[in-house]
């Protein structure tokens, strides 16, 4: 996997860990990571929670995005049954 891929995974991890502790501190946490010949993929997903901060400025999903695109990956992230998951999908 190339430098800026690999970068992109690792900050995209520590970005979800750190959103899911913040929003979501009671919730278990679940990482994956898939890699194939042309891609690597890696899904973070919480089972939600009602108590931490729901305030923020939402730049950490805008940065992990941006960062996702500018190597020619894609990064989407949203509510998914009662939790969250954040899903990153790079070329290897």
């Amino acid at each position: 996997m190339a430098p800026e891929a690999w970068l992109a995974v690792v900050r995209t991890a520590q970005e979800a860990l750190t959103n899911a502790h913040k929003h979501a501190p009671d919730a278990q946490v679940m990482m994956d990571l898939r890699c194939a010949q042309d891609w690597c993929e890696l899904e973070v997903r919480d089972t939600g929670g009602t108590s931490g901060e729901s305030t923020g400025n939402g730049y950490g999903l805008v940065g992990m995005r941006e960062r996702a695109e500018l190597i020619g990956g894609t990064l989407d992230a949203g509510p998914v049954d009662e939790g969250f998951r954040v899903r990153l999908r790079v070329p290897a």
